[in-house]
């Protein structure tokens, strides 16, 4: 599906086309750990430590490289709360909000599939 570029920036949007501004967020949203961590942030601003301890298996480094990529790419909203220690949360902004909902379907997807697929099936 082909549309037209609100901001007038490019012709049109088609993530088939190769040089398509539009797979860099595909790419984002399609990453594993980008997809978990607007998942964790559905429900409120969270701390780092909490992201970390809710998206198990994830390292410091690719966290803080993930939420990177969020915020640049507006979907997340970092804060520092002036205290001593800092206190920095991350929330979804609205944009995030909106590429929250078929995340959160896809994830409730695989949930409800992994069963029926090859990789649910394997010892």
């Amino acid at each position: 599906m082909t549309t037209t570029c609100a901001t007038g920036v490019h012709s049109d949007h088609d993530v088939y086309a190769a040089q398509c501004p539009c797979r860099a967020m595909l790419n984002l949203l399609a990453n594993k750990w980008s997809a978990l961590a607007i998942g964790a942030m559905e429900d409120g601003p969270q701390r780092f430590s909490r992201l970390q301890d809710r998206l198990q298996g994830v390292s410091a480094k690719v966290l803080t490289q993930t939420l990177r990529r969020l915020e640049d790419a507006g979907l997340v909203e970092r804060t520092v709360y002036p205290e001593i220690p800092p206190h920095v949360e991350y929330a979804l902004t609205p944009l995030g909000s909106g590429a929250a909902v078929p995340l959160r379907a896809l994830r409730a997807w695989v949930e409800d599939n992994l069963d029926r697929t090859a990789a649910g099936c394997a010892d």
